[in-house]
């Protein structure tokens, strides 16, 4: 208080401490410490991981034992399979790192420096150098110790240092008050740092003109950069989630799952990250859940299994008091042993019934049972309890089988009355879980949303780093899970509704001239697609919807029987191909470009080798109307053909 004024802290800790009514930098300038700390899941992950690996194999890892030129962890880095690793999952990154095919820890420390503002514009340069592909030049041969094992890049602030204590002859201190500068970007403070490096080159016998170039060529970079403790620390928590994932895959996503389990749009990714890597999640059991997610079984019958605590309606006494029961007594038999054994009194009718739609009684008792004799097992529950009130062990007593053992001899018929179709089951399973489980209805449209859409989560990844997305037109496809119709102040009705894919949610706005052509398409449940312009307005992406249709089996058909489409310059340029994609006879491009656009695209495919196929464009004239143009000749139609046409005009 002799500093700055205090004030009490507004969280809901029994502790609050006092805060500083004064922020960070004016704090700092009076003359105290600010330190940060950071609190990260991934230690959390990483630490369920290791418990989950001792309790299943008695085997015991030390985090700082790991090596750290694993082949199976570099080749998960090398494909791109980094959902769920810290710092590498997004699709920006997954690329890059499909290209980089790091080959050692360092490579990952790289990265993590450069993957952000600023320093990721060079990521291309690193990477070809890596591979040999560009030939590494430095502006003054006193670079190249600083900066040779980083390919000619700068890649952290300790070059930017080492390069003013090298070239301009700056003192330790000298250097972190110019990184600090640079990060500041104060001007005076610039033009004064940038005279005295300049000057410090030349009196290092640096010509002047040379010394400008090598300022022009650190600043950019300082103002962003990290420096080696923080990448290496990343890039370690990074290699080690990798490590778990590549060798543990199942107890490092059931961890993984654990982590993020409230948070819906998470487990989504998760989930489906879990299908690509053909590990089963299978819904919530009485007999095998845990409170979470939890990895049960070995070798090849290993899977995942939902944990109660996700069930809604489900206390978390009821499910420490199902948990403590079969731990101490074994699995239950069937629904009446269920009912002697469990006596929480959160116990009732309706968390029975979601016990039931989520799937997790199935192992003792069908959804159609329990539903059919709902009310005969309450009563059951409740002369149990009678019963055991007045000092009886059973309701029934306990006989004695063949083989002398004691077993009980349960009284609870249940009748299958009422038959439940697959769509009801998946229904509850998404009102009680939050997400489909055991299937979900818009894999029967994956063909089609993976060749004609963008998933919403690479859409999302890439609108942050591409704001120049807005204006151009964005498609997408899923599920409606939510449709609000409301007027204008014109009294025009428009709507607003939420879209659901493989991977997650987006808000689509349908302005009312848009509304009249497609209100028909706006039915909760229903499949569609979506096309139009993204807007962050608010801070949440959404897509404010010029086209609209129907996703219908027929049309995902059709996608299985074509080869992967490519984006050409536009989001709705196409290439049309057989997954056979070896001697096609033809092959049709599509562009939503005019005439003239298309004259270059002619002329690269007239450069491919000549073969027996044919090759068509369909573009629009400047009146818009599609026509076909033909190239002359035919040509090889292979798999190449494809990755020349894409290294040529995609973007992707």
């Amino acid at each position: 208080e002799k500093y700055t004024p205090l004030q009490q802290g507004t969280n809901q800790a029994k502790e609050d401490h006092p805060v500083t009514q004064f922020e960070g930098k004016h704090v700092e300038t009076l003359g105290l410490l600010k330190m940060d700390f950071l609190g990260l899941k991934n230690l959390t992950i990483l630490q369920n991981v290791i418990e989950f690996i001792k309790a299943k194999y008695e085997k015991e890892y030390n985090l700082d034992e790991i090596p750290l030129d694993d082949k199976k962890t570099l080749k998960l880095f090398a494909k791109g399979e980094t959902t769920g690793v810290f710092q590498f999952e997004s699709d920006g990154f997954k690329r890059y790192l499909k290209e980089l095919k790091p080959s050692r820890f360092q490579d990952l420390i790289d990265m993590v420096a450069l993957y952000r503002p600023g320093p990721m514009d060079w990521i291309p340069d690193y990477i070809a150098g890596k591979h040999g592909k560009r030939k590494i030049t430095y502006l003054h041969p006193k670079l190249k110790p600083i900066l040779e094992k980083t390919y000619g890049i700068i890649v952290v602030q300790e070059q930017v240092m080492e390069i003013a204590k090298q070239l301009a002859g700056f003192s330790a201190g000298e250097a972190d008050f110019l990184r600090k500068a640079m990060g500041k970007k104060i001007k005076s403070m610039m033009d004064e740092q940038r005279e005295k490096f300049i000057m410090g080159c030349i009196n290092n016998k640096i010509k002047g003109k040379t010394a400008e170039k090598i300022w022009d060529f650190i600043k950019p970079f300082a103002g962003y950069g990290f420096n080696w403790a923080h990448s290496a620390c990343y890039a370690m928590i990074g290699y080690q989630t990798a490590y778990f994932k590549a060798h543990y895959p199942v107890e490092f996503m059931a961890a993984l799952l654990s982590s993020d389990e409230n948070n819906i749009d998470r487990i989504s990714v998760e989930i489906e990250e879990c299908r690509k890597m053909k590990i089963p999640v299978l819904p919530p059991d009485v007999n095998e859940s845990f409170a979470r997610f939890s990895s049960i079984g070995k070798g090849k019958e290993k899977f995942i299994r939902y944990g109660l605590n996700a069930i809604k309606n489900v206390g978390e006494n009821l499910v420490k008091s199902i948990i403590k029961e079969r731990k101490a007594n074994g699995k239950f038999k069937n629904m009446g042993d269920f009912i002697e054994r469990i006596e929480d009194k959160d116990l009732n009718k309706k968390s029975l019934e979601s016990l039931c739609k989520a799937g997790a009684l199935n192992s003792i008792a069908s959804a159609e049972e329990v539903l059919a004799n709902i009310d005969k097992i309450l009563n059951y529950s409740k002369e149990i309890k009678t019963v055991k009130k007045q000092g009886q062990s059973s309701l029934f007593g306990e006989i004695s089988s063949d083989d002398g053992n004691r077993e009980n001899n349960f009284g609870l018929v249940l009748k299958d009355q009422i038959k439940i179709d697959k769509k009801e089951k998946l229904r509850w399973e998404k009102e009680l879980l939050g997400i489909y489980v055991t299937d979900n209805p818009l894999l029967a449209y994956r063909k089609f949303l993976e060749k004609y859409t963008t998933d919403i989560l690479t859409l999302e990844e890439k609108y942050k780093h591409n704001r120049q997305m807005r204006i151009q037109s964005s498609k997408v496809g899923g599920q409606l899970i939510r449709v609000k119709k409301i007027f204008t102040k014109n009294n025009q009705e428009m709507a607003f509704a939420e879209l659901e894919d493989l991977k997650g949610k987006l808000e689509l706005i349908i302005f009312p001239k848009i509304f009249q052509k497609y209100h028909d398409l706006l039915i909760e449940d229903r499949f569609i697609w979506a096309e139009g312009k993204l807007n962050d307005k608010d801070g949440s992406l959404k897509i404010l919807v010029d086209k609209m249709g129907k996703i219908t089996e027929k049309m995902n058909k059709e996608a299985s029987k074509l080869g992967k489409i490519e984006a050409v310059r536009n989001p709705d340029a196409t290439i049309q191909h057989s997954a056979k994609n070896s001697n096609l006879r033809e092959l049709i491009i599509k562009l939503d470009l005019t005439k003239n656009d298309s004259r270059n695209l002619k002329a690269k495919i007239r450069q491919l080798k000549p073969g027996n196929g044919k090759i068509i464009l369909k573009a629009k004239d400047e009146n818009g109307k599609i026509i076909k143009i033909r190239i002359k000749g035919n040509y090889q139609l292979r798999g190449s053909v494809f990755e020349s046409l894409k290294q040529e005009y995609s973007n992707i």
